[in-house]
């Protein structure tokens, strides 16, 4: 971790009875009042760097004058509370500070409350926010692992942070430094302290020597930046996708698959904050096929409708998981169902995959039959158990290609799973049984079974 040492002297601050002092020949002329402590300092080197206390002296000088008491300077919502305006007075005494990504927000915030820039002392040595903004440029934003602390630390003072552009510069660094190749990553996690483990260390190095997987490699900013909290999170990672930089949707997915499985958790454990964190994670899923397993956007898909998320958000999921439902199992289709219709699981929602999964892979192949084909009078209220026997009787044996032969098995085996649900309405079964093409079950057994359970169930 970079860090920069300013000033030359010993410390000579000392306590009594929760008053801090500076040890000095001199009587003090100042009294300033941070939260609860008292500073009994000097005039000449805390004005002569603090354009606000400059300024409040001097509006006190009238009141001074004619007053045998010294006046005491209340330093009102002051920035990083004493820890900090210790900092910036021991600058004012030249005495010894050090500065790193765990304190440069706060001295800097307070510098910035004090006014100490080169508007109050104009000479050869730079003033604290000068030097401060000098090692926040060159050595703090040059960092990931200075970056990403000095970003967390802006928690605690988010509006200073915020109008002093820290939060900002501190999320365009860190994207900056996502998109590494495996080399430079080794490397500047060796110089930055980043390596957490020796099983890290072997996987880079792996990969520096030509093997292993880039995207198992780089996995560590994922872990990094789930530390964040959800704000903070989602603007990085919308910082990231929006780089001038080519990040693999894989390594984008990655992450926040990483981030999903800290922060949110089991689906009976859920609350407020898991909504927020859910909405938010699916906002930022890739666009590109893959980027993320189908089990993930199931799993986010089941929580989805436990959560009660918005409408577009579960067909933001329902969209992508059908473009690799081919991926799927059963179980992972079993999305409980939260509504008044009494029925167990959300056949609607797979449904919508079927349709978006055969659009995607072949759009010219047509369901089995679709109720237009049937020419039926009758209304969809009047549908009943007659149109299970139709199925039976219009199955045939096809060629199917590959992909639409397991998703056909697949929509199958979940028809005998939710055939047992007792509420569940045959428009509802026939309609998902008949989206599958002609073409795509080679053998119908998997279907009768489910038909079967079905009748039996009714």
């Amino acid at each position: 971790m970079k860090f920069m040492e300013l000033g030359f002297r010993p410390d000579t601050f000392y306590t009594v009875e929760s008053v801090r002092s500076v040890s000095s020949d001199l009587l003090n002329d100042l009294i300033i009042q941070v939260k609860s402590t008292k500073y009994l300092l000097h005039k000449f080197p805390m004005l002569s760097k603090c354009l606000r206390l400059k300024n409040l002296v001097s509006s006190q000088s009238l009141e001074t004058e004619t007053s045998q008491d010294q006046q005491v300077i209340q330093l009102v919502d002051f920035p990083g509370e004493t820890e900090a305006f210790e900092l910036c007075a021991k600058f004012c005494y030249g005495i010894t500070i050090t500065l790193c990504a765990h304190n440069v927000v706060a001295v800097r915030c307070a510098a910035e409350y004090l006014g100490m820039t080169e508007e109050v002392e104009l000479g050869e040595t730079e003033n604290l926010v000068q030097r401060l903004e000098l090692f926040l440029t060159s050595c703090v934003f040059k960092s990931w692992r200075d970056s990403f602390v000095t970003l967390q630390t802006t928690k605690v003072l988010p509006l200073w942070s915020e109008d002093l552009g820290i939060t900002n510069r501190c999320i365009e660094a860190i994207a900056n430094g996502v998109n590494v190749s495996p080399g430079e990553d080794f490397s500047t996690q060796l110089e930055t302290g980043l390596l957490r483990n020796q099983s890290r260390r072997r996987r880079d190095e792996i990969l520096c020597n030509g093997g292993g997987s880039k995207v198992e490699s780089l996995r560590w900013w994922g872990e990094d930046l789930a530390e964040l909290g959800l704000d903070l999170y989602r603007r990085t990672m919308v910082a990231i996708k929006s780089s001038n930089r080519k990040i693999s949707p894989r390594l984008i997915g990655n992450a926040l698959r990483i981030y999903a499985s800290k922060w949110l958790p089991s689906i009976e454990e859920r609350s407020a904050d898991s909504n927020l964190v859910l909405e938010s994670v699916i906002s930022l899923l890739p666009e590109e096929k893959s980027s993320v397993p189908c089990s993930f956007l199931l799993q986010l898909l089941k929580m989805a409708n436990i959560m009660n998320v918005s409408h577009s958000s579960k067909m933001e999921l329902a969209i992508k998981a059908g473009n690799q439902l081919d991926k799927a199992t059963v179980s992972e289709l079993l999305i409980p169902l939260s509504d008044k219709s009494g029925m167990l699981y959300d056949v609607d929602v797979v449904a919508i995959m079927v349709k978006q999964f055969l659009s995607h892979i072949s759009p010219e192949i047509r369901p089995t039959r679709t109720r237009t084909e049937h020419s039926r009078s009758r209304s969809e209220e009047n549908i009943n158990l007659e149109e299970i026997q139709e199925i039976r009787g219009s199955l045939s044996t096809s060629s199917s290609p590959p992909l639409l032969s397991k998703v056909a098995k697949l929509v199958d085996s979940y028809l005998q799973e939710i055939a047992r649900d007792v509420n569940l309405t045959v428009s509802k079964f026939v309609e998902l049984a008949e989206s599958i093409p002609d073409v795509s079950r080679i053998c119908h057994d998997d279907l009768y079974k489910a038909i079967d359970i079905y009748l039996q169930v009714e």
